[in-house]
């Protein structure tokens, strides 16, 4: 391979699905996995298989499915975890161990509660025990920033010697600065024997607005795998955005000539699924694919624009997916066309389930003048990814207006069972929010309500986002609808129902990771 190929390591699946409110089911994750692929990333860290048994199922399923990419299951320095991400990639094409534990001070004192010594001897017996199984083994210094720089080079070098083919330098905490950093790889690649044979990777996060920086500055001194997540989902405030790094290195080949090989078209569609999966909305102002990433209003940016679109544009919004042209099928459109949108899309239906959401799509073009990319995404959304919904909208009946105590009546489907429940409240979602508790018998706090417009115009669908948490456990519910008040029912029953998940999967509180 080039000297100058960077391998992309996407962690969306991991690292990014322990963002609060970002949990996915198995078959979230696997269709997660299949856009992944789509897009050309070299390594998918599908999950932390210890962790959960949902977790190891999933990592499994997606490393006997995906065929065209590395799978990795992330395993703390313990042989009991590194034998179970055994059992979870080994049917992978090709399969990967990634192995960590933290060397900084401040983790060793506080966290691990163990000396230099017993942590490098830990290092070592991962590493090995890992190469038991596979020659392709990953090994992490958690907390790699804030270790002193004598002791990260040993314990690169035990891991090195110990067998590990990709060593990756974590800002954990998002703490570094560029300048920093690329001293930081200057400093391993002179000071360890050996590591000029191995691939450098680095995991940068986002806690001071860092991590695409960090990943690039790293690059430049020989990191040649970045780990990165689409959106820049992750803890806290995320993690280094896999469609910054990638377009920063294709926009400016000048001053960065690497290469790498995702197919940079299936970004935009890559970054919606995702949204669609976790209900995590972009905001408007993102990199790359924010809703304002190719927006023009100030009148001389728009004069610019219309006389030479390189004025204020330095890529094409159709080099990372976002057609030109926002208006795709309308209500003359055909079964052949809208097939072939949804694939464009990452849509694979079987033939019984291509005429039913055809079918929804011949609806919803009789409702609205134009019908959108994003409108199709929100009607697949919610016709085929809740299909296994434990509750699920029957019908939402609401009256109200001035002098009027404004009434909600639910009926719902819960576990193959009709409830149907009626509540008043303080304005029509407060109505229906309280009937569908009373239908549910959930009661989470609700922490969070937005309301935007998928599209523009009056008959615009309306996307509904809320987050709402019950001891500790976030969720975040995402639902579309002409009718904001119906698209409103969708996203809090859409949190439920992920509520209800995540208290029957709960993941090992320690299982954290990098």
């Amino acid at each position: 391979m080039s000297t100058d190929y960077i391998n992309i390591f996407d962690t969306t699946l991991r690292d990014g699905e322990q963002a609060p409110g970002c949990g996915m089911t198995a078959e979230e994750k696997l269709r997660v996995a299949y856009q992944l692929e789509k897009l050309g990333v070299d390594i998918i860290e599908a999950g932390f298989p210890i962790s959960s048994e949902e977790d190891f199922l999933s990592v499994k399923t997606i490393a006997e499915k995906i065929k065209n990419c590395q799978i990795a299951g992330l395993c703390r320095a313990s042989q009991k975890d590194i034998d179970r991400g055994w059992e979870a990639v080994k049917h992978a094409e090709r399969p990967r161990i990634h192995t960590f534990v933290a060397t900084s001070d401040i983790h060793l004192k506080y966290k691990l509660k163990k000396s230099r010594e017993e942590v490098l001897e830990m290092i070592s017996g991962a590493v090995k025990h890992a190469k038991n199984y596979t020659d392709n083994v990953e090994f992490s210094c958690e907390d790699a920033t804030r270790t002193d720089l004598e002791y990260l080079c040993k314990a690169v070098e035990i891991a090195v010697q110990a067998g590990a083919t990709t060593i990756n330098i974590p800002d954990t905490v998002g703490y570094t600065a560029p300048d920093e950093f690329g001293h930081i790889i200057r400093k391993l690649k002179k000071n360890v024997p050996g590591l000029e044979e191995i691939i450098l990777s680095v995991h940068c996060h986002n806690d001071l607005g860092l991590a695409v920086a960090n990943s690039l500055a790293a690059i430049k001194e020989g990191a040649r795998q970045v780990e990165c997540t689409i959106n820049g989902l992750g803890e806290r405030a995320g993690n280094a955005s896999l469609e910054e790094i990638v377009m920063a290195l294709k926009t400016r080949n000048d001053l960065l000539p690497f290469q790498t090989g995702i197919n940079t078209e299936n970004i935009y569609p890559t970054s919606r699924i995702v949204t669609q999966v976790t209900g995590v909305n972009v905001q408007p102002n993102k990199a790359i694919v924010g809703a304002n990433a190719f927006a023009h209003e100030a009148g001389i940016h728009q004069d610019g624009v219309l006389k030479e679109k390189i004025t204020y544009e330095i890529m094409d919004p159709e080099s990372v997916g976002i057609p030109s042209n926002k208006i795709v099928l309308g209500k003359h459109s055909g079964r052949h066309a809208f097939k072939n949108r949804l694939e464009e899309y990452g849509y694979f239906l079987t033939d019984e389930n291509i005429e039913i959401a055809f079918k929804k799509f011949k609806d919803l073009a009789d409702k609205k003048k134009y019908v959108f990319d994003e409108d199709i995404e929100a009607l697949i959304n919610e016709e085929f990814l809740r299909s296994s919904d434990y509750y699920k909208l029957l019908t939402v009946n609401f009256a109200g207006g001035t002098g009027m105590s404004p009434n909600a009546t639910i009926k719902l489907e819960i576990d193959g069972k009709e409830i149907t429940d009626s509540e008043s409240g303080g304005g029509p979602v407060d109505a229906i929010y309280k009937a569908i508790k009373k239908a549910t018998g959930e009661n989470p706090n609700l922490e969070n309500y937005s309301v935007s417009s998928i599209t523009g115009g009056t008959d615009a669908q309306g996307e509904v986002s809320v987050r709402v948490s019950e001891n500790e456990i976030v969720s975040q519910g995402h639902g579309s609808d002409t009718d904001i008040v119906v698209a409103s029912a969708k996203a809090f029953l859409n949190a439920l129902n992920k509520l209800r998940w995540r208290r029957e999967h709960p993941k090992v509180s320690n299982a954290k990771g990098i």
